[in-house]
C-alpha cells in the first residue's frame, strides 16, 4: 500500500456485497501527503450471531481533559528530541575541533621539574673527551647523589607556508557547515512533528465519522424493527441491520484505536515519552503567501534558505581550504624557541642557563607523500561540488513536488465538500424512500456507505493539504 495515501476498509454487509466503510489508514509522519485512494476494500461480515453481538455497547472514549495544540507540541519537539539535541552536539563538538586546529598556531610553553638519585661512576667514550684528558677506568661505586633539574620553555611557529592556518580556517568551515546540518534536523524535525499532529488529529475526526456512522445503523435498525413487526419489511432487512450495526461497532473501536496509535506516533515525533489521554486541537496551517508563486521564485528561495546548501557550500569552503594547507607542506617550516634551565644537586645551589634558536626545517622528498595528499584533496573537492549540484536538483524536485501537492489538494477540496454534501441528500433521499416502501435496503445500504466515505474523504483532503503545506514550508526552509 502506499504509504502516504489513505486506505477506506469496509466491511461486507449480509446477502448484498455491500460495505461498511472503516477510518482510513493514514501515512506515518515522515511521509509526503497525497492525495487518498477511494476505492474501498471489504472485510468479512458479521457472522450469523449478529443479533447478540449488535446489543454489545461500544465502550466510550476515554475523558480527557488536556488539549494538545500545534505550537506546543513544536516546541516539546525543539526541546526534547533526541536527534536533534544529537545534532547540536555534533554542533558544539565541531567547534572544539575548530579551536583544537588553531592551537598550532598560537605559543606552545612547556615546563618541568625532575628529580633524580643515581651513581657518579664516570666511564669515558672515545672521542667524547680531549685527549689530553685520562681515559682510565675510575673505580666503581654504589654511592648515590641526588640531582634536580627545572625548565621551562616555549615554541612559535613563525611561518609554515599556510598549513596550520589552512587546517584552521578548514575546521572553522566545517563546524559552520554542521551548525547548518543542525538547523537542517531542525527543520526536519518540525516537519515530522506537523505531520503526525495532522495524522492525529485527522484519526480524531475519523472517530467522529465512524460514530454518527454508529448513530445512523442504530437509528435504522429501531425503525426496521418496526417495519419487520407489522409485517411491512422481512425478516431478512432487520438481520442485515443488525449486522450492520455490528460492523460500524467494530469501526468505531477500530477508529479509536487507530487515534490513540496517532498520538503514540506523536509522542515520538515529539521526542516526550507520555500517556496519550489527550486530545490534539482542531488546528491547521493557513495558507502561505508562497503557494501560487512560479516554481522558479520558490527554488530561488529554497536555494537561499535551505541549511543542506548552505553546509555544502560550506564544505566546499573547508576542502578549498585543505587542499590549500596540502600544498603547503611542499615548503619549508620556520620556528623559534626559548628556554630556561636550573640545574644542580642541591636545591639551594642550582645553575641556571638560557638559550634561544631559530630554526628552519624543509622536508625536501618524502617518498611522493604530498603529490598523493594533494591529489586526494581535489578528488575530495570535485565530489563535494557535485554532491552540492546533485542536492540542488533534488531541492527543486521537493519544492515542485510540495507546491503540486498544495494546488492539486486545494482543488480537490471544493470537489469533496461538494461530494460529501450530495452524500447527506442522498442518505436523506433514500432513508426516505425506504421508510415509504418505495427503496430497499440495499439501497438505504448503499447511500450509508457513500455517506462515510465522503465524511472520511473530507477529513482526507483537510489532512491532505496541511501536510502538504508543512511539506512546502520545510522546502522553501521555513519553520
Amino acid at each position: 500500500m502506499d504509504p502516504t495515501s489513505f486506505l477506506f476498509v469496509t466491511c461486507a454487509l449480509a446477502g448484498a456485497a455491500q460495505a461498511v466503510p472503516a477510518p482510513p489508514t493514514l501515512p506515518p509522519a515522515s511521509a509526503a501527503p497525497t492525495v487518498p485512494s477511494t476505492t474501498p476494500t471489504t472485510t468479512p461480515s458479521a457472522s450469523a450471531s449478529a443479533p447478540a453481538a449488535s446489543s454489545a455497547p461500544v465502550p466510550p472514549s476515554p475523558p480527557t481533559n488536556r488539549v494538545l495544540t500545534l505550537a506546543q507540541a513544536t516546541d516539546t519537539a525543539l526541546t526534547s528530541q533526541p536527534l536533534l539535541r544529537q545534532a547540536q552536539a555534533q554542533s558544539s563538538a565541531a567547534d572544539a575541533r575548530a579551536d583544537q586546529a588553531r592551537s598550532p598556531l598560537l605559543p606552545q610553553v612547556n615546563a618541568s621539574a625532575t628529580y633524580q638519585r643515581a651513581t657518579a661512576n664516570f666511564s669515558a667514550r672515545p672521542g667524547a673527551l680531549p685527549s689530553q684528558l685520562s681515559t682510565s677506568a675510575q673505580g666503581a661505586s654504589f654511592a648515590t647523589y641526588d640531582y634536580w633539574s627545572f625548565g621551562v620553555s616555549a615554541n612559535q611557529t613563525i611561518y609554515d607556508f599556510g598549513q596550520a592556518r589552512g587546517r584552521w580556517h578548514a575546521a572553522e568551515a566545517t563546524a559552520e557547515g554542521q551548525h547548518e546540518t543542525a538547523r537542517a534536523t531542525r527543520l526536519a524535525t518540525v516537519l515530522n512533528v506537523r505531520t503526525a499532529y495532522f495524522q492525529a488529529r485527522a484519526q480524531k475526526s475519523l472517530v467522529s465519522v465512524s460514530r454518527e456512522t454508529l448513530t445512523n445503523q442504530e437509528r435504522h435498525l429501531e425503525q426496521i424493527k418496526g417495519f419487520v413487526e407489522l409485517g411491512a419489511r422481512p425478516a431478512i432487512d432487520l438481520a442485515q441491520a443488525r449486522t450492520d450495526v455490528a460492523n460500524a461497532k467494530v469501526q468505531v473501536i477500530g477508529s479509536e484505536n487507530a487515534y490513540a496509535t496517532a498520538k503514540a506516533q506523536l509522542n515520538q515525533a515529539m521526542g516526550a515519552p507520555q500517556r496519550t489521554d489527550y486530545d490534539v486541537a482542531d488546528e491547521t496551517l493557513a495558507a502561505l503567501t508562497e503557494e501560487d508563486q512560479p516554481l522558479d521564485a520558490l527554488v530561488q528561495v529554497a536555494f537561499a534558505a535551505r541549511p543542506e546548501l548552505v553546509a555544502l557550500s560550506k564544505q566546499v569552503q573547508a576542502q578549498e581550504l585543505q587542499l590549500r594547507a596540502v600544498k603547503g607542506a611542499y615548503g619549508p617550516t620556520l620556528g623559534a624557541s626559548t628556554g630556561l634551565t636550573d640545574n644542580g644537586r642541591q636545591l639551594d645551589n642550582l645553575a641556571w642557563n638560557w638559550n634561544v634558536q631559530v630554526s628552519l626545517n624543509w622536508s625536501v622528498f618524502q617518498g611522493m607523500l604530498v603529490p598523493a595528499q594533494v591529489r586526494e584533496a581535489e578528488a575530495n573537492l570535485v565530489g563535494i561540488k557535485a554532491q552540492r549540484d546533485g542536492t540542488e536538483n533534488q531541492l527543486r524536485l521537493e519544492v515542485e513536488q510540495a507546491r503540486l501537492a498544495v494546488r492539486s489538494n486545494k482543488a480537490s477540496i471544493a470537489a469533496v465538500e461538494e461530494a460529501l454534501v450530495n452524500a447527506r441528500e442522498r442518505l436523506r433521499l433514500a432513508e426516505g424512500r425506504y421508510q415509504i416502501g418505495a427503496g430497499s435496503i440495499i439501497e438505504l445500504a448503499d447511500a450509508q456507505i457513500a455517506a462515510a466515505n465522503a465524511a472520511a474523504q473530507r477529513v482526507a483532503g483537510d489532512y491532505n493539504l496541511a501536510a502538504a503545506r508543512a511539506q512546502l514550508m520545510k522546502a522553501l526552509g521555513r519553520e
